[in-house]
């Protein structure tokens, strides 16, 4: 590729506008704000309304949830869900030429000449924040020599855009319950209710540039946090508990308490549910696979049986 020069003054897709005086004439590039959307686009369609004005449209991706092994229900136990970004992942960057171009003596052409070969193009990167809130598209201006091709897209960078636009959340925990009663040293199953968005699968697509990837995720594996030290890793959902005449445990994913939960923090431990989802994708003559982590918490009380003498 030609050198690439970036404009030091570049602005965020959120920001909304990039504007600059250029003496009797307007440079400005309108951009759709996302600022109110979660999942902001990461490629479109740029065209020229004006002498001096371009307006970037962003394409529709598409999502097709899958189907799980039961129906979509609430958490029994009353807890929490929050999402934890994954890593390892490289940004998507889309170019789109410029159209028209800016005028000679313009700022943004980056220093190069009027009948230099070149263009100049709009590179869109989709990046994730700092303190892990989300996803912003930061836009910048860069020089493309003629007879070079801007950076293809990577197709993992699409994998993440698709996974982004998924509603991956933690385990929907089913038990322990925040109402239910637990006792030391009787064994207490662990199992979560299967939805799309709790265990998945869930398969979208996403389209940057020229690549258009799918990407399928599902739950490989929950840990469980059980507030008193002890973690226990499940590579299932667990058992629901039928009843028994006697103290069974649970034949794929439990835990015995060896104390109350008395001296914790009012009263009760904290039990958090941490989910390994397996993202696997295709598309873009290449395919992959990553993970992604999300966690749920609930709230328990652990007692002593009292013996009456």
């Amino acid at each position: 590729m030609g050198e690439a020069v970036e404009d030091p003054r570049h602005h965020s897709r959120t920001a909304g506008l990039l504007s600059a005086a250029l003496g009797s004439a307007l440079l400005a590039l309108t951009l759709t704000p996302q600022s109110a959307q979660a999942n902001p686009p990461t490629s479109g369609h740029c065209s020229g309304t004006g002498k001096w004005w371009v307006v970037c449209e962003a394409e529709d991706d598409t999502t097709t949830p899958g189907t799980s092994g039961q129906g979509v229900g609430g958490n029994d136990g009353g807890g929490s869900s929050t999402g934890n970004g994954s890593s390892g992942k490289p940004p998507a960057c889309t170019y789109e030429k410029m159209e028209p171009q800016p005028p000679a003596d313009s700022e943004y052409r980056l220093g190069h000449a009027a009948d230099e070969k070149g263009a100049i193009f709009i590179r869109s990167c989709e990046l994730t924040r700092d303190d892990g809130t989300g996803t912003m598209t930061d836009e910048q201006l860069v020089w493309v020599a003629d007879g070079e091709e801007p950076p293809a897209v990577a197709p993992e960078a699409v994998a993440a855009i698709a996974v982004s636009k998924m509603e991956l959340l933690g385990p929907d925990i089913a038990s322990p319950r925040t109402a239910g009663r637990y006792t030391v040293g009787v064994p207490m199953w662990l199992w979560v209710d299967q939805t799309t968005t709790s265990y998945g699968p869930q398969t979208t697509s996403a389209t940057a540039g020229a690549v258009t990837v799918t990407a399928t995720a599902r739950v490989s594996s929950i840990a469980w946090s059980m507030g008193d030290g002890s973690t226990v890793t499940c590579n299932g959902p667990g058992t629901p508990y039928k009843g028994s005449s006697d103290i069974a445990e649970s034949p794929t994913c439990g835990h015995i308490y060896k104390a109350s939960s008395a001296k914790a923090q009012s009263g009760k431990f904290t039990v958090t549910a941490t989910s390994t989802w397996t993202v696997d994708w295709q598309g873009g003559g290449e395919s992959g696979q990553f993970t992604e982590i999300r966690e749920s918490d609930v709230q328990v009380a652990i007692g002593e049986l009292q013996v009456v003498r």
